[in-house]
């Protein structure tokens, strides 16, 4: 029920600033899903992807998507033998939609999934994805989706591999030296956060998308700036029922999206 509410209410905002919406067959002409099998690793996990195809001048969204987009959300209703899923995604582009930002994927979007079986032998994954799509109307639409992994290694798939490899690095990965955050309330409701990163540039104009872990948490688009080495980004933060909430640090995650690659950093101090 949460997860529906809350698809509900940022389709609903999304939804605001957009004519009327197109009727459903229309948009299975717009977007459409293949699972790609995949293949099974040695330590059990089979790595699969959904491979969505959009038509030209549409896009889709991150899991982050900016205050123009609508966020994405899955359901694995009707799998068998599974486990759990993790979804990997790749590193978006960032967007200037009617003067606002949005994060996501134009064209194609081959997006890969970790998934663990519940026990030996082949994983039938169905269920669906709530995804926002937009080109000069933005709306909500569903894809559903099901398939056979079947329990050999087989053969890696060079579409997800090249999908694997265009993911964000770590912060070990490009040598990000320390996070610091600074906190304070915001007049009238909410907080104001600050955070200073120390790394090497990403590449020509950084931007940084804010993520707190709780999703009844707005976050407002960050300022991005540097000074020298330290990479520092200020943003606000607001209960969407508002209400009073406690910020956890630990929680936090930041990504820098940068021309020549993307950097996700986890809690700060």
């Amino acid at each position: 029920m949460i997860r529906a509410s809350l698809f509900a209410a940022a389709a609903a905002l999304a939804l605001t600033v957009t004519p009327a919406p197109a009727p459903a067959e229309e948009l299975d002409a717009v977007v459409a899903a293949e699972l790609r099998p995949g293949w099974r690793r040695a330590d059990g996990t089979h790595i699969a992807a959904l491979h969505l195809k959009l038509a030209p001048g549409w896009k889709t969204y991150w899991r982050a998507p900016g205050d123009a987009g609508i966020p994405p959300e899955f359901g694995w209703r009707g799998s068998d033998n599974l486990g759990g899923v993790s979804v990997i995604w790749p590193r978006p582009e960032v967007f200037d939609q009617a003067g606002m930002r949005s994060i996501g994927y134009e064209t194609e979007l081959v997006l890969p999934l970790a998934v663990r079986p519940a026990g030996p032998g082949d994983v039938r994954l169905a269920g669906d994805m709530q995804l926002g799509v937009c080109k000069d109307i933005c709306m909500p639409h569903e894809l559903r989706f099901s398939g056979l992994l079947p329990a050999g290694q087989g053969a890696r798939d060079p579409a997800i591999v090249a999908a694997l490899a265009d993911r964000p690095f770590s912060a070990e990965e490009v040598g990000v030296a320390g996070v610091s955050c600074s906190i304070a309330p915001r007049e009238g409701d909410g907080l104001r956060l600050e955070a200073r990163i120390e790394m090497p540039p990403a590449g020509r104009e950084e931007e940084t998308v804010v993520e707190t872990g709780n999703p009844y948490l707005w976050v407002a688009e960050p300022a991005t700036r540097r000074e020298g080495g330290t990479l520092i980004a200020a943003t606000e933060i607001r209960h969407m029922e508002q209400k009073p909430f406690a910020l956890d640090r630990s929680a936090l995650t930041f990504t820098v999206l940068g021309q020549s690659h993307a950097v996700e950093i986890a809690g700060c101090g």
